[in-house]
């Protein structure tokens, strides 16, 4: 059988080569740390953001929904808020459909452009 095929000769491999040390870690860990600072470190630092900004929310500020409704908070409750769109016209949202708090008079800017084109 040797005719076609030569015979394989297994060699004693090196004893550094047949177990890595520290080298052979640090690309994997240098991945985890890329990983880290690139997607878990960012996205922890917005929810904490987003959490404190509803804490803070409060009669009289100006939010915009996550569907892009533009009101002013009317009263704040554990899971609800209620906010004014428009004049006598309320809407209840849940606290975490509040994407951002706008400047003050933001609100009342936009909804005197509206009521002026009319």
């Amino acid at each position: 059988m040797s005719f076609f095929i030569s015979d394989a000769m297994a060699q004693a491999a090196p004893a550094a080569a047949a177990q890595p040390g520290i080298e052979g870690l640090l690309f994997p860990l240098a991945i985890l740390v890329f990983f880290y600072f690139l997607f878990i470190r960012p996205q922890s630092k917005r929810a904490k953001e987003q959490k404190q900004m509803l804490a803070a929310l409060a009669k009289g500020a100006e939010v915009v929904t996550s569907g892009g409704i533009l009101g002013k908070v009317v009263s704040v409750d554990d899971n609800f808020v209620k906010i004014e769109v428009a004049e006598n016209t309320f809407l209840q949202v849940q606290r975490h459909a509040i994407a951002n708090m706008m400047p003050k008079g933001t609100y009342k800017t936009v909804s005197k452009k509206s009521s002026g084109s009319k």
